[in-house]
């Protein structure tokens, strides 16, 4: 065939027979077409595989197109040219010249026979019905076309099918490509089939969501008649039952108007719903949420500062800084017409009455009392709430506890903040950042509400039994108020006044059925408690009580007197003993003072020197590495002094063994560190220390002593064990002021600023040592002993490493 022009065109594939309108504004296609002159004359028309392509080449097209002849061209006025082609035959392009040229192969087509003809019948049948398919369906086709494709040969049906259908490029250049009469009728079959399963899939979908429509719109229309019936028979209510309470509820429930807008929303969306649905269930219990919290409702307080100091004495014995610092804030309270302050954290053992403290402050405001233990909580939704779109989704234990109280303005304690766990589900402690700050829960927002709630006139109160474990950023947003434990003169007194008339009360015992003396209590404290608080001694109180209470019942007697001599018939034998009688002053043996987060405890440090041929320490009792590291400095420290009367090669020859007992526990902290040191001269020396004396203080390699922390814990714990002097560092003297009268006049505090202070005090006269050179030097220098100041001050203890620290 001679050489002819090519048009590449987009979106389009030009069948055999098929009569189309080009427009062309490229100028390769403008020109291939002028060229042919006024004559008609014919041109290669072939798809282009991309419609991006500009300036396509032979590589860019698909290999198949159709031969066209011209019957008019037309210039347009905005320079396009309208071209009407009419398509012959099916033609291979092959390679193109520079110029949009080719002398393109002819595709002929083989006549039908035999078996092929009669499978020819078969597919134009087959075509003929889905094509009917397809106009049913709604393919934009005019049912007439049927009645044009009845009256076409087998070898013309692919052809006009292609022209008429208009199916996707790719789909159409198959068409068009496939080699055979019979190729040709199976690909226009599938594709035609295929169109016919989509449009019928496309009618079904339609199908089912105007079905549901029509069901939803029958349902508006049928509540909007029963309305209006309602109306005309003189109901006055356009809504249903529960809508309506609902929406009364709403109105007096004193919403915020970002709330009341988000209510109206949701009760609009309720009224659109069928009631047994599973979202109109939701969103009621939604609602039933904003009408129940107290958007508006308060409690009028009741700042009466001699009323509050009263309740205060009434509820709690003692704790003068903790009442002091309560007075101060309704004061201020007062003057400002506000009850609005800072976070308060009671710190302090189990028992001392952190919690019941709490419900005083709420009686002598006149607010409500609200309680929620944070102990194991590790889910983040406990504080903000569940979204709604979670199955039983419900608001944090924050508005659970407003609704509880029924007021937007309680006393809100959060018990145990210092026991909050986090994992995998979120960190409560962070989410507690925002419900503390001032500045911030004026918008608190529950993520079950999604809107904010205002915690600016809650007043919470905080309680922890150390602040180790509280996270530095919510520990800033709390005042902290330290709690100690108590004295056996404090403990005496509240036994007296508080714990034994509610014994007595709950057992159903009165004072005619049972004496307690002074001496009994004494003996409960001394032999069957050792606590910072008072849970067990109220316990043991109870015991007395219970066995009194059978022993009434059965008749047999009416009045009981317990003393000390009797107690352990009502009890059994002493639990503790203050000190062991049995054991004297030891060689190698120092008393020491820990911290615990549940009170101070005695620490007895033990140390002997074995023979070795390279000296060395060995460490037992479950050390911490600040513990360790002062058993060096205490060594380091002795080594180098000359005036204890050691041989020079003493610690070359003999390994140092240091063992604190109670093992199972550890320990940690710098402020064993003189008892350390008192116990290894006693060792090497051969010199007893006195075991009735006790100490706490940090050594350095100079032997001087530093400070420490929990002054007041230790000293109460040296008190409970029945030792009465006690050696503290002399920087700690400031520290002594907050110790009860009581407990001052009981003990002698001796301030010490050297080691050497430490053992003129706690060593007694030499004895045969293993490291005691022939005539150790004596030494006498005046003992510095001072009697406790009247000051304010040691809050917050130093070492909370370990639950025993030293």
């Amino acid at each position: 065939m001679k050489e002819i022009p090519v048009l590449p065109v987009r979106d389009l594939v030009v069948f055999p027979r098929m009569m189309v309108p080009l427009f062309l504004s490229r100028d390769t296609g403008i020109d291939a077409v002028i060229s042919l002159g006024q004559a008609a004359g014919r041109i290669l028309v072939v798809t282009q595989k991309s419609p991006d392509t500009e300036e396509p080449r032979a590589g860019d097209c698909f290999p198949v197109g159709t031969i066209c002849s011209v019957v008019r061209s037309v210039r347009l006025a905005d320079g396009r040219l309208k071209v009407l082609v009419h398509g012959e035959s099916r033609a291979k392009a092959g390679d193109w010249s520079a110029q949009h040229r080719a002398r393109p192969t002819l595709l002929p087509e083989a006549p039908l026979a035999g078996e092929d003809q009669i499978e020819a019948e078969a597919l134009s049948r087959s075509i003929i019905d889905n094509l009917d398919k397809v106009v049913q369906l709604g393919r934009n086709l005019s049912p007439d076309i049927l009645m044009t494709f009845e009256g076409l040969a087998p070898e013309q049906i692919p052809d006009a099918l292609g022209a008429q259908v208009g199916f996707p490029v790719p789909d159409a250049q198959r068409l068009l490509e496939a080699p055979s009469t019979l190729d040709r009728l199976r690909v226009a079959a599938e594709l035609l089939s295929r169109e016919s399963d989509i449009l019928g899939v496309k009618a079904e979908i339609e199908t089912q969501a105007k079905d549901e429509l029509s069901r939803s719109q029958r349902e508006f229309f049928l509540r909007e008649q029963i309305r209006a019936i309602r109306t005309e028979l003189g109901e006055g209510e356009d809504r249903p039952p529960d809508v309506a309470e609902l929406a009364g509820k709403l109105e007096k429930a004193g919403l915020t108007e970002e709330a009341r807008t988000e209510a109206d929303k949701q009760l609009k969306r309720l009224e659109q719903m069928h009631p047994e649905s599973a979202e109109a269930t939701i969103i009621k219990t939604y609602l039933d949420w904003m009408v129940d919290l107290p958007w508006s409702k308060t409690t009028e307080d009741r700042v009466d500062i001699p009323a509050a100091r009263r309740i205060l004495d009434e509820d709690h014995y003692g704790l003068p800084k903790v009442k002091q610092r309560i007075l101060e804030f309704l004061g201020v309270s007062k003057l400002k017409g506000s009850l609005r302050g800072p976070i308060l954290c009671f710190v302090g053992p189990p028992g001392v009455g952190k919690t019941s403290l709490g419900k005083s402050i709420a009686r002598a405001v006149g607010r409500e009392f609200v309680r929620i233990s944070l102990g194991g909580m590790k889910d983040e939704a406990e504080i903000r709430g569940h979204r709604r779109t979670y199955v039983g989704a419900m608001p944090g234990r924050i508005l659970q506890g407003l609704k509880q109280a029924g007021v937007r303005n309680p006393v809100f304690m959060l018990d145990e903040i210092d026991k909050i766990g986090n994992d995998f589900r979120g960190d409560p402690a962070s989410a507690l950042l925002e419900v503390l700050d001032p500045q911030q829960n004026k918008e608190f927002s529950d993520h079950y509400l999604s809107v904010n709630f205002d915690l600016s006139d809650v007043l919470f109160i905080a309680t922890a039994n150390q602040l180790d474990t509280v996270p530095p950023a919510l520990r800033d947003r709390m005042e902290v108020i330290e709690i100690s434990g108590y004295s056996e003169e404090e403990k005496l007194r509240i036994a007296k006044q508080y714990l034994l008339p509610r014994q007595l009360e709950e057992n159903g015992v009165s004072e005619a059925n049972l004496q307690l003396t002074d001496s009994a209590l004494r003996g409960l404290i001394e032999h069957y408690t050792r606590e910072s608080g008072l849970r067990n001694l109220e316990r043991e109180i109870a015991s007395v009580c219970r066995k009194v209470a059978l022993k009434v019942a059965e008749e047999k007697g009416e009045r009981y007197r317990v003393s000390a001599g009797n107690l352990e018939k009502y009890l059994g034998v002493h639990k503790y003993e203050p000190l062991e009688e049995s054991e004297g002053d030891e060689v190698g043996v120092a008393t020491g003072l820990a911290w615990t987060p549940y009170g101070g405890e005695m620490l007895y440090v033990e140390a002997q020197f074995n023979p070795s041929k390279r000296g060395g320490i060995s460490l037992t009792g479950q050390l911490g590495d600040v513990m360790k590291e002062s058993v060096h400095a205490a060594l380091s420290y002795v080594r180098t002094r000359t005036n204890f009367g050691i041989a020079a090669d003493f610690f070359d020859k003999h390994e140092l063994h240091l063992h604190v007992p109670e093992g199972a526990i550890p320990k940690d902290g710098p402020s064993a560190g003189i008892t350390m040191a008192a116990a290894i001269v006693s060792a090497a020396t051969g010199r007893p220390v006195r075991k009735r004396i006790a100490m706490t203080g940090e050594i350095t390699l100079r032997g001087r002593v530093l400070p420490v922390g929990g002054v007041r814990e230790k000293l109460l714990a040296a008190n409970r064990m029945g030792i009465n002097r006690v050696l503290v560092p002399k920087a700690n003297v400031k520290d002594l002021g907050e110790l009860p009268r009581s407990l001052r006049q009981a003990m002698e505090i001796i301030p010490v600023e050297t080691t050497e202070q430490v053992l003129e005090e706690v060593l007694l006269p030499p004895v045969t040592g293993p490291g005691a050179a022939s005539k150790p030097p004596a030494r006498k220098r005046p003992s510095s002993r001072a009697k406790t100041p009247a000051r304010a001050g040691w809050d917050q203890p130093r070492a909370k490493r370990s639950p025993a620290s030293s």
